[in-house]
């Protein structure tokens, strides 16, 4: 079986074109004005640094602004949420990112909390998520609603295909969940303590590793023709499923890395386009679908 490769790194590049073309309009509407996506990061973590970074040339690369924001390691939770507030009412930002994980003293949920639901791009709030689960307009958690967009460009079927979920964090596992629920499938929850782990995977139409251990999921336990989506990413380039076990007899699958990876990025700077795009920041009212395909499924 020749599998199809989603390839993630590809597809970015395309939206990132469609992109620049977006924020170029919205220049033009607002007298060269560019949309701002805000980070902020919190202590002096060099893997969070490197992902700020990585959101900031991704910016770059489509026309618009990023304002970084650097808090020391001390910062206490009420100076966090002072940060977020000045943010939520500059009208200049369209998008706030509050770069995951935060110091252990700050409380990480309130700050989340704190963000305008108008400018969760990264889906994080928990209005956005309920908003989201009840099909109603919100911004995916970006990781997920990169998925829904690498299954929907592949042409990759869901309504009606049982998907295993294995993992239950509130910005990967259990949002993934819910938006292939909204796009029909019939939608399993596993994590690292389900017991009958195997046997429940070896019946999955779409197999999504999400639980952040490498390798957890071996490539004996998925079925032939399954499409296999991989979230995960460890040291020595390996994902949460054994995928060099899997690669021959499955329908479709995500490479590790350039597959889910990418989308992440891209569909967060997507949701900040559109975001400009639905503000006054814009003057271009017409209407655009949701990037997150999963937000317009009963």
């Amino acid at each position: 079986m020749t599998a199809i490769i989603m390839d993630g790194k590809a597809l970015a590049q395309k939206l990132e074109a469609e992109l620049a073309l977006r924020v170029k309009a919205i220049k033009e509407k607002s007298s060269g004005r560019s949309p701002i996506l805000a980070t902020i990061l919190v202590g002096d973590d060099p893997a969070s640094a490197t992902y700020v970074r990585m959101k900031g040339n991704a910016c770059n690369r489509v026309g618009m602004e990023s304002q970084r924001i650097v808090l020391p390691q001390n910062t206490t939770t009420d100076e966090l949420l002072s940060e977020i507030d000045k943010l939520n009412a500059n009208p200049a930002v369209q998008g706030i990112l509050l770069q995951h994980p935060v110091p252990s003293q700050i409380d990480e949920r309130r700050c989340f909390d704190r963000i305008n639901l108008e400018k969760d791009v990264d889906g994080v709030t928990v209005l956005g998520f309920g908003k989201m689960a009840m099909g109603e307009p919100a911004y995916g958690s970006a990781t997920p609603a990169g998925i829904m967009r690498l299954l929907a460009h592949y042409k990759i079927a869901v309504a009606g295909k049982h998907a295993v979920v294995v993992g239950r964090s509130p910005i990967l596992g259990k949002p993934i969940a819910l938006m292939l629920l909204n796009s029909h499938a019939t939608v399993t929850i596993c994590h690292s303590k389900t017991q009958g782990l195997k046997e429940i995977i070896s019946i999955a139409d779409i197999v999504v590793g999400a639980v952040g251990k490498p390798e957890f999921i071996k490539g004996a336990w998925i079925k032939e023709g399954a499409v296999v989506v991989d979230a995960g990413y460890h040291p020595g380039g390996v994902g949460d499923i054994e995928l060099s076990a899997v690669i021959n007899k499955c329908s479709a699958y995500t490479p590790v890395p350039g597959g889910v990876g990418p989308m992440t990025i891209a569909t967060l700077i997507a949701q900040t386009v559109e975001a400009a795009e639905k503000s006054s920041f814009s003057q271009d009212h017409s209407h655009r679908p949701s990037l997150d395909p999963s937000l317009h499924s009963g």
